[in-house]
């Protein structure tokens, strides 16, 4: 991985996670990387959104209890 972070994913912030995601997406968009070097880019991004969304889950449960109540849904303009 070029200049992609090598940090394990559970040390990672949310924001530097996603940073890096995206910059994982760049990168396979580009189609320049070899086969096994694109496949382990795609690991690590799954795993990136993974962490990603188990830190926004967080962060809503924690919202939740401060405030008592349910967040509301919302939806993005497609």
């Amino acid at each position: 991985m070029a200049k992609t972070e090598t940090k394990p994913i559970e040390k990672l912030n949310y924001e530097n996670a996603y940073a890096e995601l995206e910059e994982i997406v760049a990168m396979l968009e580009s189609g320049e990387q070899p086969l096994e070097e694109a496949l382990a880019l795609f690991e690590r991004g799954q795993k990136l959104t993974k962490h990603c969304a188990d830190l926004l889950a967080g962060a809503e449960l924690k919202v939740q209890e401060l405030t008592g109540e349910t967040l509301a849904q919302f939806q993005e303009n497609e």
